[in-house]
């Protein structure tokens, strides 16, 4: 099963799960634990979908996982996920599950790596819909998991309204950049973020003058390649917030060209691209 049908899967099976997950934004769950317990059914349901009955290892010496306790902004929870270990081609980590539990749709992302290109940090922001455990699932080159979880406390992000203009918005739909240091020397890792204009709209959001429901409207595959060998690629869904960010590493060994290819759930494609000389000073 690729992962895109994974994901398709999961998405239908929460389907009939969103206007109850409106209406019960505010109930807390209360696992914090990093292995899940037999009552945690949830997270049993979306294990089975996602990766069947494959055992997963306690990830601390794998995976760090910075999350707020308490979130600020439901629609806008920043997570970072940092490796805890030299990757190399020989060991690294092949894919990284972002899994939100009690959300509609609750895997908000699952990165693939080739391997050639190491990094250390990955960060982005989420939304969440009520109380729940977040967790990151590292699938090693090997075949093992790996997972870290922290709880965290927001509710109501799934449904929360855009602050933009919808017009504003509309216009803006798909204008990509990225943003590096001002300097950097071949071979180092550089820091790099990733911004794409798109409204990510979550199919709970209700618009107060048609009174109907928005329709979902989201970025569904990233794809970061240099010099037209994979850095990433991002299959993404209605968990991911507004305006996708995505904060990176790679370490380019000479000039080349950074590109990012976008595809969302209408069918729509954008594209960027970016020249990086040898060395920046």
């Amino acid at each position: 099963m690729t992962v895109v049908s994974s994901l398709k899967q999961i998405h239908s099976l929460y389907s009939s799960f969103i206007v109850l997950a409106v209406v019960t934004a505010s109930i807390i769950f209360t696992s914090t634990q990093a292995t899940a317990t037999e009552g945690d059914n949830r997270w049993f349901q979306i294990k089975s979908s996602l990766i069947g009955d494959s055992h997963i290892q306690d990830g601390q010496e794998i995976l760090e996982l910075d999350t707020p306790k308490r979130a600020m902004d439901a629609a806008i929870v920043p997570i970072t996920i940092e490796s805890k270990f030299e990757q190399t081609p020989d060991r690294y980590i092949k894919k990284l599950y972002i899994v939100i539990d009690n959300n509609p749709s609750p895997v908000a992302a699952v990165f693939t790596f080739p391997g050639n290109h190491s990094w250390k940090s990955l960060s982005t922001r989420v939304r969440i819909n009520a109380y729940t455990d977040l967790r990151a699932i590292a699938e090693i080159s090997d075949g093992s998991l790996y997972m870290v979880n922290n709880y965290v406390k927001a509710s109501g992000g799934c449904s929360a309204p855009s602050l933009k203009d919808p017009a504003a918005a509309a216009a803006q739909l798909g204008r990509i950049k990225f943003r590096l240091p001002e300097s950097f020397a071949a071979g180092d890792l550089v820091p790099t973020q990733l911004m794409i204009k798109h409204p990510n709209n979550s199919g709970l959001q209700f618009d107060q003058i048609s009174r109907y429901y928005i329709p979902a409207d989201f970025v569904r595959t990233i794809q970061v390649t240099y010099n037209g060998e994979e850095v990433f690629t991002v299959d993404t869904d209605i968990s991911i917030s507004e305006d996708p960010s995505i904060r990176f590493g790679f370490a380019p060994e000479k000039s080349g060209v950074l590109e990012v290819h976008v595809k969302d759930s209408k069918g729509r494609t954008f594209s960027h691209s970016m020249n990086l000389p040898e060395q920046r000073s």
